[in-house]
């Protein structure tokens, strides 16, 4: 019974435990909780009271004065809870040492004359009678006082537990609900238990020893009181918790010694999410950047010898050439340059950023043109440099990437190099077809080639290798499959010798077709014909090869086989496909009913012989035709153009040039054998080239959005009118959201210059009043002049998620004209003070969006509205956009960069946006000083060149633990002399340090300029040389300043000076070739960098920020593009007013639509009698202004009859017209037939769709949102489509009745025969939105679960594991029953997952038939109908 009592005790909703107060509905009395007392008399149902007495005492000091509580030191704090509990230690254990009086009774009884004391209170007899008086006080309770007061339910339970334990045997469902109090109530709860069930450990031996029991009567006293050991493991751990305690003090020595380690602690999938596995570990610890060791992980064993560099030089070079598009004279110098950049990334171990920015001499070719003496100058130069810049940054990460691949395939190579040496020790074999083919393999697909010979060769001799090597799977030796086994069958038998018959190796015949300049091998025909051979008894092999006929095609189909496992052969089939392969699309019978004329895929559906090239040109056309294939509405065929020409060349490389009966028998079997080969070959070329080409399109689109990235980071922030470019502007920021203009609130957010949020408010009406009209200021017009004034922002930014964002910010532009309102004012260039008009502009809000709901936002501004935080977004982004988009970590990839992105696997999408992150994090440096204070800026810090997510919390937890300063760059590699611990090793050090500076301080001593600057340290030197050329020091002079202020002595006098535009008169050509001489160091480019710097250190480089265009505001207002929205096209409007001559309305979109007089109607009536307010009608759009958003529609019926169709370049044989036209008229006929008449209801939700159509418009809509449309089932039906989450969506059919004509709305509409309703209105507000409501309850609910069902039941179970006495609940949605959930309960750790029904129905949940009107009622409710069946179960 306690199990069923918990069961509906467990979770009952009814009351907060928090409240002080809960309501008795016997009595109808407030009774108070006693939280932890005892009702009766008061007192503490804890036992230790001297932690009470501790406690009073410290807060009497806190009342007098003498401790401030807030101030105390954390250590002392420490030091005191460890006295403390010392302290308790020690007295429980002098109290368990003792005897109590009962073992002095016990032991008495032996004793002659011995009295027994007078029997006293129990020890613990008043928390017992507590809870005894607490009872007897209540009232007997009935069946409907279940779920009254938590109190009772957690007394109830913890007396439960009680008598469980004493029982000594646990109840399956006695915790079937996890416990919902809260952590200190349930910590308690556990105190009480502890104390109640402690007790002196004894052993029964010592009572027989003192009592004289005999064994009989031992065993009585065992099964009635335990043998004292029922709570050993208690004990044990609490000693385990003591010596953990004692770890470290000298009075413990035998405390334990092995620390808790985090993976004792948390779940591995835990430790991985927040990257603090031992492998995580590892990555810190190497001295090696980040992204190598996780990209090169795999390969991590494998070394490439000198001859495999030189390989891959060449290879990757071959890869690049054809897409760089340089002279050809520049072949030579491109390749050296791939291969020096190689070097410095495998040998030198350098990231991408730091090659471009300290090895870019590398990467440009300078070569001396010599020009023509000039008479008239004697002085002038006898030759110019002439410079071609032969790699990019992203040049760089593609030699990054062809490195991993080239490092697979060396894998790959070297694995079967292995697998072959070995078979030769073994079998004493030599393969000359192998030998040849596997130097030649320079792709993947040639190496699975040469693996797919070797395996079908030698499958016997590789079986049997296995088996002496012992290689096993699952227990069993590796054998080959079927179809190998009879091919090998083949090879051993008689018939092998009617295959040598053809006259010609299929190696051979490879041979003639991969060269095409003349004929290398000639075919022999036998004596005799291929039927009459087959026959002999030399072929003939009973039992398997009995017959002539049986032995001919044996030996046929094995021949086929060894050509189309001829690596040689398939590198002609391969080449072939890519030079003259052609891609076609042939639509599906679901793809002709689906992709009508309006469908995105109808660009393609009849499409025709697409070259390859073509594809290339066009990757998100491909990639839209795969999805389509995905789908099931489109077949896409990668063919060979001219395949029997191609086929006819085959024949001739295989046949023999006799003539005679007997070899045209032959050459007609060899004919057919290659037929049979190449429908296999077919197969695999097509498969492979397909894939090929959507692994290519994928990257280029992936690197299309790489592009699209950096142009949003290569933004420096808005630039103040007389700044310079890098200064943080002060914004003020506005949105009205989703709000209509002058009815509802304008957030507002004031963020200084530090990314403080200072002021934040809201406006409603700031509209200015006209004074002619009579028209009044908005009521808050002058608070916000006030504040413009008060503030004096250097920009106002603007942003929402509508057109009415247009209309607020056209408003601000108004009130700044009007008003006057001017910036901060600047010097000009005359040395005076001025100030411009203040600018108004419409911000990006893509980040924005999605920080409002995000849990950062929660925590750094947990008292905001969202549409706050969506300013405070804006305003940070107006600041340094880039640091916005570092923050978003890997939901970046929810940005749209492409629209071709969403056809793209995420993880490709992810590792470009990296490299463009990385590109400009490393181009505007990091402040190191900043990323230990700033959570922004530290975002920052793992896209250094070097670091990553790992070594930057690294580098952030050593600066911390070094004081949280750093003052030198040379400091994060540490300094045993300052005990200063290593922030990151010598190669890292290397990669990061002139992408973190330090800000310049001269008042410092030991601050160096040029670590405050883009220089390296390895070219300081350089720099102090150049400063000391420009300051024209001697040496003397240059020795004297270093001694008695250090190294950067010089640098820092140029500074002090103010001396440092003399570097610009240095000559740095003749200081460039002199290194490049001397020292076989190429620096010119480093030292133009070096000039630069020493002028302006880490001047901003990005470019200015990037104002909207106008189709970027249209889109971000909108949601439209000029795809998705243009002229031509047919879409729904909602007419908001009709007058004589005209019509408006609003489009979907929320563009204003204006229909004139002359668009509205042919026919003589006015548009009043056609057309009503909130009508949706169908309207042809014939002129669309994106600036003012705004478009020009019709609603005649002679332009609504031609729809829309997007003009497609196409070439003649590009497009099968002639079976579009067939389709057309088959789908018409198929129209004629059903006779369908398509409805149109007056109504501002109705849409003429279907249920495809509904959801595709639904997608992109809020929860719960509505569709009327016609219905499938006839006239007098109508569908409701409703969203009821994401990709899910509930059809609804309606039945009408009482209809005026087959056209107009019924009258009583019925749903399931269970619901009526008057109309439409009441429809949806009293059935839809009614369940919508529900559903928003039930996907609230603390119990609710976001994933799968699969995902719920893995929750369950993970926590039943955890938790192995405990039993949980929850809920989740039903994807494929829309309007219905699960409920997923799993009743313990040794119980099966189960699962219910829950259906959504107008203002209730339906459980088992049995509706319940919320969330609680359903929780109490699921209860109760498990008790039940628990108990049926148990009668």
């Amino acid at each position: 019974m306690s199990a069923l009592y918990n069961l509906i005790q467990g979770e009952a909703d009814v009351a907060d435990e928090s409240d002080d107060e809960s309501f008795d509905e016997d009595t109808g009395e407030v009774k108070r909780k006693t939280n932890g007392t005892n009702g009766a008399n008061g007192h503490l149902d804890d036992s230790s009271e001297e932690e009470d007495d501790d406690d009073e005492e410290a807060a009497r000091a806190i009342r007098d004065g003498f401790i401030v509580e807030d101030e105390e030191e954390p250590e002392e704090r420490a030091r005191r809870r460890k006295e403390k509990k010392k302290r308790r230690r020690e007295e429980r254990e002098e109290e368990e040492a003792g005897l109590d009086d009962e073992d002095l009774d016990l032991i008495g009884e032996n004793i002659p004359g011995y009295e027994r004391r007078a029997p006293s209170e129990p020890k613990l007899k008043r928390l017992k009678r507590g809870h005894k008086e607490e009872n007897e006080e209540r009232l007997p309770r009935g069946v409907n006082d279940i779920f009254d007061s938590d109190d009772e339910e957690d007394n109830q339970r913890a007396f439960e537990d009680r008598r469980q334990n004493t029982r000594g045997v646990p109840d399956e469902f006695a915790d079937f609900i996890e416990q919902d109090f809260s952590e200190g109530e349930g910590r308690d709860l556990e105190d009480d238990d502890a104390e109640v069930a402690r007790t002196v450990r004894r052993g029964l031996g010592a009572v027989k020893d003192s009592a004289g029991l005999d064994e009989a009567a031992l065993e009585d006293l065992k099964e009635a009181f335990g043998d004292g050991g029922e709570y050993d493991w208690a004990l044990e751990l609490q000693e385990q918790e003591d010596q953990e305690d004692r770890r470290g003090d000298p009075e413990y020595p035998d405390a334990l010694s092995k620390a808790i380690e985090l993976k004792d602690v948390f779940e591995p999938s835990q430790l991985a999410e927040r990257m603090l596995t031992d492998e995580d570990n590892q990555i810190r610890a190497v001295d090696e950047p980040e992204r190598f060791q996780i990209a090169r992980k795999p390969y991590k064993n494998l070394v490439l010898t000198d001859e495999q560099f030189r390989e891959e030089s060449v290879w990757i070079s071959n890869l690049m050439w054809p897409k760089k598009r340089l002279d050809p004279d520049l072949r030579e110098p491109f390749q050296k340059s791939v291969a020096k950049v190689l070097e410095f990334m495998i040998t030198d171990e350098y990231e991408v950023p730091f090659i471009f920015q300290h090895r870019k001499d590398y990467l440009i070719h300078a070569a001396k043109v010599a020009v023509t003496p000039d008479p008239y100058n004697p002085n002038a130069p006898q030759y110019v440099v002439s410079a071609e810049k032969l790699l990019n940054q992203s040049d760089l990460w593609d030699i990054f990437d062809l490195d991993l691949k080239f490092r697979a395939l060396i894998d790959k190579r070297n694995a079967l190099q292995k697998t072959y040496d070995n078979l030769k020790a073994v079998s004493n074999i030599q393969d000359e077809v192998f030998e040849e083919m596997l130097p030649m393999a320079v792709t993947m697909e040639e190496l699975q080639d040469v693996q797919d010979y070797l395996h079908f060769e030698h499958s016997s001799r590789l079986a049997d290798m296995a088996i002496v090597n012992g290689t096993t799977i699952n227990g069993t030796q590796r054998r080959p499959g079927a179809s190998k086994m009879i091919f090998e069958k083949i090879r051993n038998g008689k018939v092998y010798s009617l295959v040598r018959a053809f006259g010609i190796t299929a190696d051979a015949f490879a041979q003639n077709a991969l060269k095409r300049e003349g004929r290398q091998q000639y075919t022999e025909d036998p004596a005799e014909r291929p039927d009459d051979m087959a026959n002999s008894e030399t072929i003939l092999d009973p039992p398997d090869y009995s017959s002539g006929p049986q032995c001919l095609r044996a030996a046929k189909a094995m021949f086929a086989e060894e050509i189309s496992l001829s690596p040689k052969m398939r590198k002609v089939m391969r080449q072939t496909y890519y030079m003259n392969g052609v891609i076609e699309c042939f639509r599906t019978e679901k793809g002709l009913k689906k992709i009508d004329e309006q469908h995105p895929y109808y660009e393609f559906k009849y499409l025709r012989n697409q070259q390859l090239s073509d594809i290339a040109r066009q990757p998100d056309l491909f990639l839209r035709m795969l999805r389509a294939e995905e789908e099931g509405l489109v077949d896409v065929k990668v063919q060979l153009q001219n395949y029997d020409n191609f086929k006819k060349r085959l024949y001739a490389d295989i046949e023999s040039d006799n003539f005679s009966e007997v070899a045209d028998a032959w050459n007609r079997e060899r004919r057919n054998a290659l037929d049979m080969a190449l429908l296999k070959l077919d197969k695999i070329m097509a498969r492979g080239v397909k894939e090929n080409m959507k692994t290519e399109c994928e990257n280029q689109v992936a690197k299309a959005c790489r592009e699209e990235y950096l142009k949003k980071l290569d933004q420096a922030p808005y630039k103040p009118k007389g700044m310079v470019l890098g200064t943080v502007p002060r914004v003020l920021t506005l949105s009205n959201g989703t709000g209509t203009f002058g009815r509802e609130a304008i957030c507002w957010a004031w963020v200084e210059e530090d990314g403080r949020v200072l002021e934040n408010g809201k406006f409603i009406d700031i509209t200015v009043g006209d004074p002619e009209k009579g028209i009044k200021d908005g009521g808050d017009l002058e608070a916000f002049v006030e504040l413009v004034m008060r503030r004096r922002p250097d920009v106002i930014g603007v942003s929402g998620f509508s057109v009415e964002s247009r209309r607020l910010y056209d408003q601000l532009d108004d009130i700044v004209k009007k008003r006057n309102l001017r910036g901060a004012e600047y010097e000009n260039e005359d040395g005076q003070d001025v100030s411009d008009p203040l600018e108004v502009v419409i911000v990006n809000d893509e980040v924005a969006r999605l920080y409002q709901t995000s849990d950062r936002a929660t925590m750094e501004h947990p008292g905001f509205a969202p549409l706050t935080k969506y300013c405070v977004a804006l305003a940070k982004y107006l600041q340094n956009p880039m640091k916005e988009y570092a923050s978003l970590g890997r939901d970046i990839v929810s940005l749209s960069f492409d629209p071709s992105q969403q056809y793209v696997p995420e993880e490709k999408i992810l590792k470009q946006l990296e490299t463009a992150m990385v590109d400009m994090v490393n181009l505007c440096g990091v402040d190191i000083n900043d990323a230990v204070s700033d959570l922004y800026t530290a975002n920052l810090l793992s896209y250094v060149c070097g670091l990553g997510p790992r070594k930057a919390s690294q580098v952030l937890k050593a600066i911390n633990l070094n004081g949280g300063v750093v003052s030198t760059r040379a400091e994060l590699v540490g300094d045993a002399d300052h005990h200063r611990l290593p922030a990151v090793g010598p190669r890292v050090w290397n990669n990061c340090a002139s992408f973190l500076y330090i800000e310049f301080d001269i008042t410092e001593p030991d601050s160096d300029y040029l670590d405050n600057t883009r220089v390296h340290p390895e070219d300081y030197e350089l720099g102090r040389k150049m400063a000391a050329d420009a300051l024209e020091l001697d040496e003397e002079d240059i020795q004297a300043e270093q001694q008695e202020n250090g190294d950067g002595a010089i640098v820092r006098k140029l500074i002090k000076d103010e001396a440092q535009e003399k570097v610009n008169d240095l000559i740095l050509e003749e200081y460039a070739e002199l290194l490049e001489r001397n020292f076989n160091q190429r620096k010119r480019a480093t030292l133009e960098t070096i000039r630069a710097e020493l002028q302006q250190p880490y001047e901003e480089l990005r470019r200015n920020f990037a104002i909207l265009t106008t189709d970027e505001i249209f889109t971000m207002f909108t949601g439209e593009t000029r795809e998705s929205l243009c002229e031509g096209m047919i879409v729904p409007m909602s007419i908001k007013r009709v007058t004589d001559d005209s019509i408006e309305g609003k489009l979907d979109c929320g563009i204003t639509g204006t229909v004139a007089a002359e668009d509205i109607s042919s026919r003589m009536e006015t548009p009043k009698l056609l057309f009503a307010p909130h009508q949706t009608v169908q309207a042809k759009i014939i002129s669309l202004a994106r600036k003012t958003l705004t478009a020009k529609m019709s609603l005649l019926e002679e332009q609504l009859r031609r729809p829309y169709r997007k003009d497609i370049d196409r070439m003649s044989d590009e497009w099968d017209g002639r079976q579009e036209q067939k389709d057309k008229e088959s789908m018409q006929i198929k129209n004629d037939v059903s006779g369908r008449t398509q409805r149109v209801i007056k109504h501002p939700l109705f849409r003429s769709f279907n249920a495809a159509q509904a959801e595709e418009y639904l997608g992109s809509q809020a929860r719960g949102d509505v569709v009327i449309r016609p219905s499938s089932k006839g006239l007098d039906h109508l569908a409701v489509t409703w969203k009821v989450s994401d990709n899910v969506y509930q059809h609804i059919d309606v039945l009408e009745l009482d209809k005026e004509n087959e056209f107009s709305v019924g009258k009583t509409l019925k749903i399931g025969g269970r619901y009526s309703y008057s109309d439409l209105d009441e429809l949806i507000v009293n059935h839809v939105k009614a369940m919508a409501r529900k559903v928003d309850e039930m996907m609230l609910h603390e119990k609710y679960q976001n994933g799968s069902k699969a995902d719920t039941e893995r929750w369950l179970t993970t926590y039943t594991e955890a938790n192995p006495k405990r039993s949980v609940y929850n809920f989740c949605i039903n994807p494929k029953n829309p309007g219905y959930f699960f409920l997923c309960f799993k009743a313990g750790q040794n119980a099966q997952v189960q699962n219910w029904h829950v259906k959504v129905i107008p203002g209730a949940f339906e459980l088992r038939k049995i509706p319940y009107q919320d969330m609680r009622a359903l929780c109490n409710g699921f209860k109760l109908l498990f008790t039940n069946m628990q108990n049926e179960k148990r009668r």
